[in-house]
Order: C-alpha cells, then structure tokens, then sequence
C-alpha cells in the first residue's frame, strides 16, 4: 500500500465515527500523530495531508495545532457552520464539497498526464464517463507500454467517479492463455452448460457473470478468434450472450468492456469487430516519451523497489542514463524488469550496508550499453544532463504519486541539503572551512539552476508577483533594502527570489504547525559562527519578518536565513567580468560603448571620459568608481587609449581590492570583441585577458593567400595514431567549442599519422585550414594547438583565438604532472564508458612513465604522457567492446622491427593484467606510431 494511501486509511479510522454535530476543536488528527503512527517523517506526512486536502479528500480544520479530518463529515453541511473561523465558501464550492466525497483524480498518478498521455487520458475518461454507462475502448500500444496498468487505472477512475460499485473488481481476461482452444476459451468467457463438451460435468459461469455491472479487461484481444470475436461484439451490440452449449436460452448482463492489442487493430481484428468499438486509445512508446518522464518513470520505479529492500537507494547519474538508454524494444516494461535486476544484483552486494549504491559497475554489459545508444541521440542527452544531478537519493518512505505541483515552488528542502551535507562532509572528515565551502557552493548551485529553469527575470517583479504573495514581496523588498543600504551587501535581484521564496514557504509552515529544526544542527551553527556579519543581519531579517507578518521565528530560521545569505553573498561574488573603457576626448570612450552596447545589448560596460585638462587625479578617481560600480565580484577588465594609463592597475586594486587587468590602444572593435567574449568566459578575467591581448580587429589580412583560400570552407585538422578514437573525441571537444563561439559552419578533419603524408595535400586543396591539433605538429603555416592546451580548461579560448585569428605560439601555458592527469581523468570520465578513470589513471601513468623511462629516455614531456594516456584508455574500451582497430599486414610485419617492442609488450602488460585482456598486434600498431612520433621530434 502507498503511503499516502496509508495517510489516509489512518484518518479515517480516527474521524470516521465523527459527525458535524459532534466535532470538537480536538477533532480529527495532527501531522504529528500521523508521523508517530506510521513512522514516518513529519515532512512526508504533512504533505501527503496536504495533497490529500488539495485534491478534496481530507478536510483541514483551523487553529493550533492544525488538524485533519476525513472529508464525509461535511458531506452534507458546509464546514463554516461549525467552524466559525473558516472562511465563507461560493456556493460553487459548498456544492462540490457537500456532493463529492472523493475528487481525486487517479490519472495524476500516471506520468506524462500533461505530456506525452494526455491524449489518452483525455480518451479514457471519455470513455468512462460517456453516460449512462461509459463506452466500450480498445488500448493499443507495443509491447510493455503500460496498456495493463492503464486499464486498471480507467477502472480505479470508474470507482472514484461513482460509475461502479466500490466493492466490484476489475476482470482481467487475456486471450493468449486459450488461443489454441477456441472451445475452452468461449467456456471462460460466457460459461458452459453440463454436457457442453468433454469433461463439462457441471453447469458453470463465466466472466461476463462474474464482470456483471462492471468492467471485463480482455488482453492481447488479437488473439481471440473469430467466432469469438462475433459473439464478443454481438454481446456489445445487444448485452446479451449465451453459455457455451446453449441453444435457445439468452442471458443479459451489464458490461463495459475495454481490450487491448500490440497489434494494428485494422489487420488483427475483425472490421464488424472494431467498427464496435468507439473509442481507440493509444499508448506512446518508451522513445516518445520526454526526457522528463523517463526520468520520473526511473524514480518511481526505484521508489517500489526501495520500499521492498526497505533500504534508500543511491544512483549516479550515468547509471539513470544507461537505464534510459537500455530500452530498446520492451518500453517501460523493460524499463522496470532493467530498474528490478540492477536494484537486485546492488542488493546483494550492499547486503551490509545501510544504503543500496548503485554505479556503473553495478550494471551488466547489456545495460551499460544504454549509455552508449543514448550517447548516439544528443538532443535527449542534453535534456537528461540538464534535468539529472549527479546522484538521485531514492528513500522507501517516499510517495510515487506524480502530482503535478507549483512549478515555481522549489524542488527540494533546502533544510535537508544544508543539514545532510554538513553531517556527511563532517563524518568525512572535513574541517569547518571546508564544511563552509561546501555548503554554500551547494546551494548556490541548487539556486542557481532553479532561477535559470525558470527564466525569471531579475529586472521585474511581475513574475515575482504571480509566485507569492504582495504582502511577503513587500516584506522582501524591505529585507532587500535593509541589506543593500545599511549592511552594504550587493545583492541583485535573485535576493527577491530567494528570500521571497523562502518567507512565504515558511509562513506556510507555520499556518499549519510544521516545524523544521534542522538548522539546529551542530556544524551549522558552527559555520554561523564563522560569519557573524551574516548571522547579525539575520537576526535584524527576524525582527522585520516578525514585525510585518505577526509570527515568531524559531532559532533554526534565524539559522537558515544565515547561511543563505552567506550563500548569496558567495553567488552575488561570482559574476560576469566587468568592462571599463577609459579614453582621453569628451566623448570617445562613450562613443565606444555606446555602440556595443546596442550592438550586443550588454549593460556590464562602463565608460569614463577624460577631457584633456582633466587632471590625472581626478580621472583615476573615476576609473576607481566606474571600476566599482561595474564590477560583480569576477574582476574589471579596463581598456585604455594610452599606455600611460595602465599605471592606474596598482593603485586601482590598491583601493577597490577588485581584481583589474589593462590592456592599452582601445579601438571599437576591441572593446565590442571584449564584450562579447565576457559574455562566453564565465568569469574568468585571465581567460579574456589573454584571449584580447593579441586582437588586432576582425578584418582578415589582405594577402593573395587569403583571398585564394577565402571560397574554400573552413577546417580544422585533429591528428591522431589511428584518424578514430582520440581524433574522433577531439572533434567532439572541438565542435562544442565551434558552438561556443557561434561558428558552426566550420568542418573539424580527422586523420591517423600514418596518413599525413598522402592525405594532408588532398585536405589542404578542399579546405582552408585554419590550425591543426593533436599528437603530431604538421608544421603547416597555421597555428598548432597541443592536445594538453585543447583539453585543459584553456581549450575554449585557444578555440576562440583560431576563430577571431588572434592565436600565438606564446600563450602562456604552464603543464604540470597534476595538470595532466586531470586533464586525462577528465578526457575518460567524459568519454568513455565502461571504465573508471580515477582507478585507471595510476596505471595508465606508470605505463607512460615506463615507456618514458625504457624508450624516450626519459623525456618527461607531459603532453606526451596525455596522448598516450587517452589513446590507452580508447584502446582499453574498444577491446571491452569487441571493437577494436585495424591495421594492415605491411604494418603488422613491421612490429617486430622495432628495438624496443618487447619492452613496450612487458610495460602494457599491466593493463592486460588489469582487465583480464589480450592487446591485439592491430591495435600495437597505432600505439608504436605515437612513439615513433614522439621519437621523431
């Protein structure tokens, strides 16, 4: 039994012998008695009486504590007779409450009622509440759609709708059990006479008696022959059939009846059949589906599983991916046997364990095989990473009803992140300044991603409006202004949002008796110590909230409100790059900006014109307030006319303490480049610094190469040991780069060392190559990005530079051994799927170094040690997938002409070892080839 269900059993039991004329301010239950009951959360209790209030079931009585009884109390008398203080009703809404005991709706429990199902719904109800009796339907759908579980629920709905007796049961009939024995089937269905056939010793009845005034389920109806499907749809006509073995007697009975076919209806079933049914409701398959509902299809089916183990669930995000992905031809069906099997091999071997983790190694190769087919469809995986974080916690307490809720509301308890993560992270041995850090990271994210999901805009509270209420955004706007003006914070819009939100979940809580007490926790309050500015403005938020709204606040929200605006403070910090153009004339600076302002509608850009008897003092005080006044907590990228200025750096940073770089001969087109990129580097002031330092305008050199490559399209070239694996991956990297900066119209070449000689000429006469990359510098006239620079974090803005033509060898790019290891670790973690990068990074590390060592006398160049590395890793999956390289036998032959061959066998020995496999001479090719390039350099 759901839990919610079991919420609402208890409050019928406790209110059931109650009447309107004998209820009581004690009447009915608390929250709390219903927690203790059951043994659950209050949290959890409180909001399944609360869905059950919303959908009409459960009554809320008012006062304190608030209590609950159960709506049939009120069946025939308004509820303000005998509560004076609850509010006066329209008679719209007394005459629903005193007609309907049930109005909920069993449909919201089916995922996708206002997606990919809402047709079908929309057909279901038509078909039961169709008077006088309903409709007869046909569900169609493949193979594990849910045509069983849908039908059911039409009957569930039949039941809240009063359609059919609360004691009937729905009966299920499928066709397939009997298909090869049309008599026995016939029997089942209508029932015998004795003597009917062989063995027909007595007179028996069949479920259409059984089905009498209620509802016959016929499965797999295809199935049913012929002459079954006759006397099926000569019933429909005329409600009446006949026993099996009958000839003159006719019986009647009252029968809707609803099929169900994986099967083309036109083709399987009989046209005088079909033309009976009225009403075909078709289910989507799995693929039809949205990301959306595959996930909450996933959650509710690990919520089932968890309350059978009694244990919570833990599972990774790759492993929700790989079970999406594993559905090819049983839809959600599959899904669920999938969600079963993987819960069950997890089981047993967290048997010990208080939680059930599920990972990627957790999974068979058939359903890590999911990740890889949902890699091949981009657009759901992109709607799946935004939708997932990293780990979905599954508790057996949960409620698997999908409700449709306030979208505005937030998602999750902030009380519990805050709570769980500073217990975890303690327990992890955390020290209190990393605790701190890690709280107020984790919230900013979950802020983060909730305001940028649902768009809100910072700049006009009439979205606001429509979430809470004006009295509370009053009271925010007060909090907002206390904050801004008085303890100085700069706090943009979202302060409205987040505070807003919170003040009105709070006086929601507190209406209805709901106390939260996790910010009592211990390594909260020692966070709070560690901020006493945030926790004194805090306690002035609590006198405003208490003064305006009348409540009292308890220490855990003085609490809470702390470390959110700690976590405020920490998100107002981390914005985009500020822009100070500064430039002698009455107006050139302005001009400027002027102009890229409209062009990229931008409004982190500032301007200060210096007239020429402007006095150096005075222009370096309004470069200071400019600089202040733009600057978001990312730094100030300031551009200047003239060198002299860019003695201002020192005593800027001296003043403001914000971070602040120069770069002198400002032009338009520099400041409209800077302006852009800002937009694209998330805050990285080094990042566009760099970027900018060598931009010299948009317009192309005037050359006869230039305008002999000008019709040609654009390329980049990716060189790798074998033109796959690795090359294919740096297309990848490359491309989401490429749409990064919005160039989408140029090509990425992949192509193996091998090949560079014979191939490389046929490229350059298709394309205009624009640079080259990877593990083997062509040496052509265009810039050569190393794979260390395009995979490190730097690889978007040498990207960048290629596309705006500002690229030099001597960017400043510092690889240390740390550095490219994570650089790999990334590059696996990214990419690949059946191995784990941080266990396989060591020993992919001390293969690089043992080739280093015994080949390379040891070089020690990282970069190096990377493209063997991520060409390892690639080797290592492709063997796990039966898909490894080839070579040819000219190649093969040469393997063993190499000196060092032997060592290179014993040094890959260990990952044989590793992963109990066998490294084929073909893929031994390409590995030789990264050396010999290596060794060529």
């Amino acid at each position: 039994m759901k839990r919610i269900d079991q919420v609402y059993n208890y409050v019928v039991n406790q209110t059931k012998n109650l009447s309107p004329t004998n209820l009581a301010s004690e009447s009915g239950v608390t929250t709390k008695e219903v927690a203790e009951f059951l043994k659950i959360q209050r949290s959890n209790a409180s909001k399944d009486l609360n869905t059950l209030v919303r959908e009409g079931i459960v009554e809320k009585l008012d006062g304190r504590p608030v209590r609950y009884v159960v709506k049939s109390i009120f069946q025939h008398e308004p509820l303000s007779k005998y509560v004076p203080s609850y509010q006066e009703e329209t008679d719209a809404t007394k005459l629903s409450k005193s007609n309907l005991i049930y109005s909920d709706d069993i449909f919201k429990r089916i995922i996708g009622i206002k997606g990919s199902m809402k047709n079908a719904i929309m057909q279901a109800k038509a078909a039961i509440l169709y008077p006088p009796n309903g409709l007869n339907c046909l569900i169609t759908g493949p193979t594990g759609s849910g045509k069983t579980y849908f039908a059911h629920t039409m009957f569930q709905y039949a039941k809240q709708q009063q359609i059919i007796d609360e004691n009937k049961e729905l009966v299920v009939f499928n066709c397939a059990d009997y298909a090869s024995n049309p008599e026995l089937l016939m029997s089942h269905l209508f029932g015998h006479i004795k003597g009917a056939f062989t063995g027909a010793d007595e007179e028996k009845d069949g479920l259409m008696t059984l089905a009498n005034n209620g509802y016959l389920f016929l499965d797999e109806i295809h199935r049913l022959p012929p002459e079954g499907q006759e006397m099926i749809f000569y019933f429909m006509d005329n409600g009446k059939y006949s026993k099996l073995g009958e000839s003159t007697k006719t019986r009647e009975a009252n029968v809707r009846i609803i099929c169900a076919t994986t099967e083309d209806p036109n083709s399987a079933l009989l046209n005088t059949f079909v033309r009976r049914i009225p009403i075909t409701i078709k289910l989507p398959n799995f693929k039809e589906r949205s990301a959306k509902e595959k996930v909450e299809l996933v959650k509710n089916m690990m919520i089932i599983e968890a309350q059978r183990i009694n244990r919570r669930i833990i599972l990774t995000e790759d492993v929700i991916k790989a079970l999406i992905g594993s559905v090819s031809y049983g839809n959600v069906g599959q899904l669920k046997s999938n969600v079963q099997l993987v819960t069950a091999q997890s089981f047993l071997k967290h048997m010990d364990q208080q939680d059930v983790t599920i990972t990627m190694d957790e999974l068979n190769d058939g359903i890590k095989e999911g990740l890889v087919h949902l890699a091949s469809d981009r657009h759901t995986m992109a709607e799946l990473t935004q939708l997932l974080e990293s780990k979905m916690i599954i508790s057996p307490n949960e409620s698997f009803e999908t409700y449709e809720g306030d979208s505005y509301e937030l998602p999750y308890n902030l009380y519990e992140i805050i709570g769980d993560k500073a217990a975890l992270l303690k327990e992890d041995g955390f020290n209190q300044e990393a605790i701190n850090h890690f709280i107020t990271t984790d919230i900013n994210v979950h802020l983060k991603s909730f305001y940028r999901n649902h768009g809100f805009n910072f700049d006009s509270e009439n979205k606001l409006g429509e979430i809470i209420d004006s009295k509370v955004i009053k009271t925010t706007r007060m909090l907002y202004q206390y904050a801004v003006e008085q303890a100085g914070y700069k706090f943009e819009q979202n302060f409205l949002y987040a505070i807003g939100l919170h003040i009105s979940s709070f006086l929601n809580r507190y209406k209805e008796g709901i106390q939260i007490e996790t910010g009592n926790d211990e390594n909260i309050i020692k966070m709070i110590e560690t901020y006493p500015k945030e926790h004194h403005v805090a306690k002035v938020f609590k006198q405003i909230i208490e003064e305006e709204h009348q409540v009292i606040l308890p220490q855990s929200e003085i609490n809470y409100l702390t470390v959110l605006l700690i976590s405020l403070n920490e998100s107002a910090k981390d914005g985009r790059i500020g822009i100070v153009v500064a430039a002698h004339g009455r107006s050139t600076a302005s001009s400027m900006v002027e102009v890229v302002s409209q062009l990229l509608k931008v409004n982190n850009i500032r301007a200060v014109d210096m007239p020429l008897d402007m006095s150096p003092t005075e222009a370096l005080d309004k470069v200071i307030h400019e600089v202040s006044e733009v600057d978001e907590g990312s730094g100030v990228l300031l551009l200047v006319d003239m060198g002299s200025l860019t003695t201002f750096t020192e005593d800027i940073k001296e003043k403001t303490a914000i971070n602040v770089k120069i770069i002198d001969m400002v032009t338009t087109a520099l400041v409209l480049e800077a302006g852009r990129k800002a937009s694209l580097l998330e805050g990285d002031l080094t990042d566009l610094y760099q970027s900018l330092s060598y931009f010299h305008g948009y317009h192309a050199k005037d050359t006869s190469e230039v305008s002999v490559e000008k019709d040609k399209p654009q390329a980049i070239l990716a060189i790798c040991a074998s033109g796959q694996g690795t090359a294919q991956r740096m297309k990848e990297l490359i491309n989401d780069y490429l749409t990064l900066y919005m160039e989408e119209d140029i090509d990425v070449i992949t192509m193996s060392i091998v090949d560079l000689e014979t191939t490389l000429p046929l490229v350059q006469e298709k394309y205009h190559l624009l640079a080259s990359t990877g593990i083997k510098n062509p040496n052509l006239s265009v810039p050569f990005i190393t794979m260390d620079q395009l995979f490190s974090k730097e690889g978007p803005s040498f990207i960048g530079n290629i596309v705006s033509h500002t690229f030099t060898s001597d960017e400043e790019f510092t690889l240390t051994e740390d550095k490219a290891k994570k650089t790999c670790v990334d590059y696996i973690n990214d990419y690949y799927t059946f191995i784990n990068a941080t266990k396989l990074i060591e020993p992919l590390w001390t293969i690089c170094q043992k080739v280093d060592r015994n080949i390379l006398s040891n070089k020690k160049e990282y970069s190096f040690y990377i493209s063997l590395t991520m060409h390892l890793s690639g080797m290592v999956e492709r063997i796990l997938r039966n898909d490894t390289l080839s070579a040819t036998t000219s190649e093969l032959n040469q393997l063993e002409n190499k000196n060092y061959i032997d060592s290179l066998k014993s040094s890959l020995s260990l990952l044989e070892q590793l992963f109990q496999l066998e490294i084929p001479n073909d893929e031994l090719v390409y590995v030789v080839n990264i050396i010999e390039n290596q060794l060529s350099l």
